[in-house]
C-alpha cells in the first residue's frame, strides 16, 4: 500500500520511525520534503522561522495534495505534542480533509485528541492503530 505520512514536523523523528516499521511490513511510503534534516536539527525554533516561507517556496500544501491523491491511505503522526495528546495541527488536519475528500483511508498512529475540532476528526472516521502497525491494511 502506498501511505502518505502527515503531522507536524516537530514530530519528524516519529515519522522516520513510522516509515522505517512500514517498510519492513511491505509498504510504500511518503515523508514531507525535508523530514531527514527536520529530524537531525532537532529543535522547534528553526522550524518555526522558516515553516512559512518553506511552505510558500516549495509549494508544500499543493504538493502534498497531489501525493495524498497519488496515495491509498495517510497515516497521520498525532504524538503528545503542544500539551495535547495526540495532537493534530492545522496542515495535518487539512491534509486529513484531502484524504477525506479523496475517499482515501485515514490512520491516526493515537486516539483523536481532545481539540476544538474534534467532531470534524471523527467525522472523517479515522482508524486509530494505537502505534500498531500491523493494524494498516
Amino acid at each position: 500500500m502506498k501511505i502518505v505520512i502527515c503531522g507536524s514536523m516537530k514530530l519528524s523523528k516519529k515519522m522516520i520511525e513510522a516509515k522505517d516499521a512500514l517498510e519492513i511490513l511491505g509498504h510504500e511510503l511518503i515523508l514531507p520534503r525535508h523530514t531527514e534534516e527536520y529530524a537531525a536539527m532537532n529543535t522547534s525554533d528553526h522550524i518555526h522561522n522558516e515553516s512559512v516561507k518553506n511552505k510558500i517556496n516549495n509549494d508544500l500544501i499543493r504538493d502534498y495534495y497531489y501525493k495524498i491523491a497519488d496515495s491509498d491511505a495517510i497515516l497521520v503522526i498525532n504524538d503528545d505534542l503542544n500539551g495535547v495528546e495526540g495532537y493534530i495541527g492545522g496542515n495535518a488536519f487539512l491534509e486529513m480533509g484531502f484524504a477525506f475528500v479523496l475517499n482515501k483511508t485515514i490512520y491516526l498512529l493515537n486516539n483523536i485528541p481532545a481539540l476544538g475540532y474534534r467532531d470534524e476528526l471523527e467525522a472523517m472516521q479515522p482508524i486509530v492503530i494505537n502505534n500498531d502497525y500491523s493494524k494498516i491494511n
